[in-house]
């Protein structure tokens, strides 16, 4: 039987797509927008920083929170190839990242209330 490279990339391509693996990475311009997007998010960052009236504000720590996911995901999403990645390895990645994203506000809020209760109370 005769060596076909042609028949084996078939064979291989065949069986990548079958399995999720085959993507299209992204272009050098995909990757451009989306440095020039965290550079934007993270200038918007350092300029709310420096507003007295953002930082004294309660709105100042959720926006951070806020603007710091978005950067995050954005990060994830292009950079680890996760946007390209088959569904279940996304869903492994993102079913706990939500349950600790989740359990921490959700903590943020509960020490927040509880500490301006003691507070209050003393």
């Amino acid at each position: 039987m005769a060596h076909d490279p042609k028949h084996e990339e078939h064979h291989a391509n065949v069986d990548h797509a079958a399995m999720g693996i085959e993507h299209e990475h992204p272009t050098w311009s995909t990757y451009w927008k989306v440095a020039t997007i965290l550079t934007l998010i993270t200038v918007v960052e350092v300029w709310i920083y420096y507003v007295p009236a953002i930082t004294a504000s309660r709105a100042f720590v959720p926006m951070l929170l806020i603007m710091s996911a978005v950067k995050f995901f954005i990060v994830v999403a292009f950079y680890m190839h996760l946007r390209y990645d088959h569904k279940l390895f996304r869903a492994l990645f993102t079913a706990p990242l939500i349950i600790a994203m989740t359990t921490i506000v959700a903590l943020l809020f509960l020490f927040g209330k509880l500490s301006a209760r003691v507070g209050a109370l003393t």
